[in-house]
């Protein structure tokens, strides 16, 4: 009796399945294009901004999109992005140094841990914050950090599922140039997304009240 109904959600997940491996060609294609470095900001913005037209159910060409997007934001998005990768960068170097001298520098090495994740904490919020609200450039950080203080169960909620897929490319690598990354914007942006409205809906109710 169910047949019909199992067959539809199984294809429905296939379909994004795809979308995802087809979203992370493309992130990973745009930014090696770029040389990485000039290349991360566009391609994240790029893939944040199809992700949020996809879960608002919009119909697009992938790469044609991706393209336009990538080439209209390039600087803006790498003033964006850069910043909280090279931070990124800063603190994963400092915790593999403070982890290899040992355990005399467990006060730094747990201290740099933590800035890292209270980093990816805020900087989860900032694709789908880019893609889905028109703000001044030097907002989007701000902003995504104080909704992380706002909201800690659903931050917790974001580190939670970028934990999971990075654990699961950890343990299985050949998901990073399959689908890791376009999964996580995906998941990221589904997330926020609800996040977003809920939020918009609370302070609405309040303003009414």
């Amino acid at each position: 009796m169910n047949h019909p109904a199992m067959s539809i959600r199984f294809q429905a997940a296939c379909s994004e399945l795809i979308w995802a491996v087809r979203l992370n060609l493309a992130w990973l294609a745009f930014t090696l294009a770029g040389g990485v470095v000039l290349g991360v900001g566009p391609a994240t913005v790029a893939g944040y901004t199809l992700a949020r037209r996809h879960a608002r159910n919009e119909t697009f060409q992938v790469w044609r999109e991706f393209w336009t997007v990538y080439r209209r934001e390039f600087a803006r998005a790498s003033l964006l992005v850069l910043p909280g990768a090279l931070a990124a960068v800063v603190l994963i170097g400092n915790y593999l140094y403070f982890s290899a001298l040992g355990p005399s520098m467990g006060v730094p090495r747990i201290a740099t841990f933590v800035a890292l994740i209270a980093l990816a904490g805020v900087g989860a919020y900032v694709g789908p914050l880019y893609a889905h609200y028109d703000l001044p450039l030097r907002a989007y950080w701000p902003k995504a950090a104080q909704l992380a203080l706002m909201r800690p169960a659903s931050s917790v909620l974001l580190l939670l599922a970028l934990s999971a897929i990075a654990f699961a490319t950890s343990v299985a690598p050949i998901l990073a140039p399959m689908i890791s990354f376009g999964a996580w914007i995906y998941l990221n942006t589904w997330l926020c997304l609800r996040f977003f409205e809920e939020n918009e809906a609370r302070l609405h109710s309040k303003g009414n009240s």
